[in-house]
């Protein structure tokens, strides 16, 4: 199974909306920090917006936020969103000219495996990926100082479960 760049693209934009917070991103930004053709973005965020993940701001001070929290985008449901209109077999298509479909088996297993793949996505969230992931952080945040408050506020909370760690088998012991 090979995803399309448009599923890619829209994972890696709501990335960099949830590593920037409440900031408003603008297209240029977000596509120099992906590597991502403007124009190409452009179909990425007005279907990301149409489908509810990202509020868009019109004008010269525009841009576009996360709709939604982090932990509630699926990162099944935003690959559905983009893949459903791909069919991953040509039996799968409206127009399948396949001479084997009417006998073929394959199709009905093909089906269950694509929803596995799906499901499986299903319950893990934007935040997920991004939450004191540091490294992603460096890569995608557009405002240093923001980025700084981040990485110190992971530091705590890797430090504070390192902690717990510690004091757990001694309890037990």
């Amino acid at each position: 199974m090979r995803l399309t760049t448009r599923t890619n693209l829209a994972l890696r934009t709501l990335m960099v909306c949830a590593v920037n917070g409440e900031r408003i991103v603008r297209k240029a930004d977000v596509a120099e920090a992906i590597n991502a053709s403007e124009n190409h973005l452009a179909q990425v965020i007005n279907k990301l917006g149409q489908t509810g993940f990202i509020t868009t701001l019109r004008g010269r001070h525009g841009g576009f936020t996360l709709a939604l929290p982090p932990q509630e985008i699926s990162v099944g449901a935003v690959f559905r969103s983009f893949e459903a209109d791909v069919p991953f077999i040509e039996c799968f298509s409206e127009t399948n000219t396949c001479p084997l479909k009417p006998a073929c088996r394959m199709g009905d297993h093909l089906a269950r495996a694509v929803e596995a793949f799906y499901a499986t996505l299903d319950p893990l969230t934007l935040h997920d990926l991004v939450d004191c992931n540091t490294g992603l952080e460096t890569l995608l945040s557009l405002d240093a100082q923001a980025r700084m408050g981040d990485r110190m506020r992971c530091l705590r909370v890797q430090a504070a479960m390192s902690d717990q760690a510690a004091v757990a088998p001694a309890k037990a012991g």
